[in-house]
């Protein structure tokens, strides 16, 4: 049974319809896999960043940090999930907040495979092979799109159309989450500061 949950994710990427419709209704998703799978994605991302080829790795080592790679990666992907949802409940969406992180983590899968070799591969590539490189990164995010399409619109049985509508909707709900996560955080950080002068203020008066 253990087996069919690790196997189940690849038989996903490659008949998506039947295996959102199986995550869904048939009960064959699971939330450890699907934070292996994104654990996997932020690896394959670190590795990326850090050890791709020089012809294809514009990025300096010494500024690059595994902890905001991890920030990066892990906060946009549960954004994603609490924006989808919250705009998918405001339309008759049937998906559930699991689903929706199943969903979404299954279709990370392309990257998972595609990226981690490429990145060995780009080591000892010449300048005219990196358009491999290029081409196939390139398909492991429209295969992922593609992916995070489908699945969307099995869980919460939605149209094409609506679907469309929905994800982009939950893209600008991201933008207001963030704006306004910063806009509090810079709040907090000026009242902080403000009581900490207060604060020095009333102490060197004494």
């Amino acid at each position: 049974m253990k087996q069919d949950y690790l196997k189940f994710p690849l038989h996903l990427i490659v008949h998506p319809f039947d295996g959102y419709w199986d995550l869904k209704y048939e009960n064959r998703g699971r939330l450890g896999v699907a934070y292996l799978v994104l654990a996997l994605v932020v690896i394959a991302m670190i590795l990326q960043r850090q050890y791709a080829g020089f012809l294809v790795n514009y990025n300096d080592p010494r500024t690059l940090s595994s902890i905001d790679e991890l920030i990066f990666i892990v906060l946009p992907f549960f954004l994603w999930c609490v924006s989808n949802w919250s705009v998918t409940t405001l339309m008759g969406g049937e998906g559930k907040f699991k689903e929706i992180v199943m969903a979404s983590a299954y279709a990370l899968i392309p990257m998972v495979l595609i990226y981690p070799p490429m990145t060995l591969a780009s080591r000892f590539m010449v300048q005219e092979e990196t358009v491999f490189y290029y081409l196939l990164t390139t398909v492991a995010a429209i295969w992922f799109i593609g992916l995070l399409f489908v699945g969307t619109m099995t869980v919460h049985q939605y149209s094409a159309g609506k679907t469309v509508v929905t994800m982009f909707l939950s893209l600008i709900v991201m933008g207001i989450i963030v704006f306004l996560g910063t806009l509090v955080l810079s709040m907090l950080q000026q009242i902080y500061t403000f009581v900490v002068n207060v604060y020095r203020e009333i102490i060197f008066r004494q």
